[in-house]
């Protein structure tokens, strides 16, 4: 993740040139009904400090959170071959079992913060992967595509209720010095849980088959959920409130569209996880024909160059503190082109290491773009969040499917060559980006100059 400079001069200088811009909106307030609610239910909050046995229970709690929850949503990625064969489909139809999850899960995340509040934190997350969890124990039984079609769009429905809601419980109840180890502990789990949910599902469809695989993984999920229920403390600095207050979330949204920068942030989000997303659910289809041959266990090996993505977006951070975030985006995305293109060799080798180019590319550019939102968004930064991850899981979903049509036209070449597309509308998005951010900085010199 990118990592906020203090001294950025894009931090103090876009709000003058977004308010004399003509599509300017009036300022929406930053305290949001969550903040009001913890105001009121407590003056003084009660931490969790670090390394407290309650700190210790969190951490290992929200870690089987995210494991579980990414786990079960990327799962299915690798079995996409499977489920063609099996249920007589294209690959581009298979592909609806990933794309209907992360779509529904896109707008679940947007209303999970707000059902969290008449439910409470921890009840809605425990609902939502046990819910998940018995989902993708039953998918395995369903013979007919489209009633596993919709066992995984309720999957994604059920699972919006984590992500957003784990970071506003740790934000609510942990000392503000141990957040941002917390944090992390969450996101690690999250980063495994999408690693391992790919990588053992294929050796598990290998040795049993890939009903029993995808049966494990939910079982897994529940595991996972009662560890959850027993470690995770109830809250204390949270008051349930009930009702959804739809004028403020509206305006809140509606007033981050009207940026001059936030909705390319967002485009930028969604065309490169498309691009990305479509490159992972098609590789596996190209992998296991001739002349590769490669088994389900082999295809899932593919995905451990995920670690590649940790890597590089945490250089990408620390470079974009010394020379801004415009170039690195520009460069991550540059890369990931490079990346894409090298799939197109018929070298085993050389697709592998195009995959290890366009991972590392794309997780320079989801890192950077990530935190330039909380940067751009002055005001209510929860909601301008949420539509990145709206955006960029919509992009998973509809560029993902998409793709299954290249590749029924025209095979591997039109797939790299739709991802491409994708990644140079991303890149011009991060141009204007660059040469806004610029613009702003001039702009903050020249003012400084003429009042010294």
């Amino acid at each position: 993740m990118s990592v906020s400079r203090d001294n950025d001069p894009e931090q103090h200088s876009d709000s003058a040139a977004d308010t004399a811009s003509s599509d300017a909106t009036p300022p929406i307030r930053s305290q949001s009904p969550l903040a009001s609610t913890n105001a009121n239910a407590s003056a003084d909050p009660v931490w969790i400090k670090p390394g407290s046995a309650a700190f210790r229970r969190i951490s290992i709690a929200l870690f089987l959170a995210g494991y579980a929850t990414f786990s079960l949503i990327y799962c299915v990625q690798p079995l996409l071959p499977e489920l063609a064969n099996h249920f007589v489909v294209g690959p581009a139809e298979s592909s609806l079992a990933l794309s209907l999850t992360t779509g529904f899960l896109a707008f679940a995340i947007l209303l999970a913060g707000a059902v969290s509040e008449a439910v409470g934190r921890k009840q809605l997350m425990l609902i939502s992967i046990c819910v998940a969890s018995v989902l993708n124990l039953i998918a395995p039984f369903l013979s007919d595509w489209h009633a596993f079609l919709v066992v995984r769009a309720l999957e994604g429905l059920m699972l919006g209720g984590v992500p957003a809601v784990a970071m506003a419980y740790l934000a609510e109840e942990i000392d503000p010095k141990g957040l941002g180890m917390t944090m992390g502990i969450y996101i690690s789990g999250t980063a495994i849980g999408g690693l391992s949910g790919r990588v053992v599902i294929g050796f598990l469809t290998d040795l049993f088959g890939w009903h029993v695989a995808l049966g494990a993984m939910g079982a897994l999920g529940l595991i996972a959920a009662l560890g959850f229920a027993v470690l995770l403390p109830a809250s204390r600095n949270f008051v349930k409130r009930p009702g959804f207050q739809v004028g403020y979330h509206l305006r809140a949204w509606g007033g981050h569209l009207k940026h001059a920068g936030l909705p390319f942030v967002f485009l930028i989000g969604a065309f490169a996880m498309g691009c990305f997303v479509t490159v992972f659910n098609y590789v596996g289809f190209r992998l296991s024909d001739a002349p590769y041959g490669l088994s389900q266990s082999q295809i899932g090996l593919i995905f451990v160059v995920y670690l590649c993505g940790s890597v590089t977006s945490s250089i990408a951070g620390a470079l974009s503190d010394k020379i801004g975030r415009g170039p690195v985006l520009v460069v991550g995305l540059l890369l990931a082109a490079l990346g894409v293109g090298l799939t197109v060799s018929d070298s085993l080798s050389v697709i592998i290491g195009g995959i290890v180019v366009l991972t590392s590319g794309f997780f320079v550019a989801h890192s950077i773009a990530s935190g330039w939102v909380g940067r751009l968004a002055e005001t209510a930064k929860g909601h301008a969040s949420s539509l990145y991850l709206l955006a960029y899981y919509l992009g998973s979903s509809i560029m993902g499917s998409v793709g299954g049509w290249f590749w029924d036209q025209g095979g591997w070449n039109a797939v790299a060559g739709f991802a491409g597309s994708l990644l140079l509308c991303a890149l011009l998005c991060g141009l204007y980006l660059w040469g806004r951010a610029a613009k702003v900085v001039r702009q903050s010199q020249t003012r400084v100059a003429r009042t010294a």
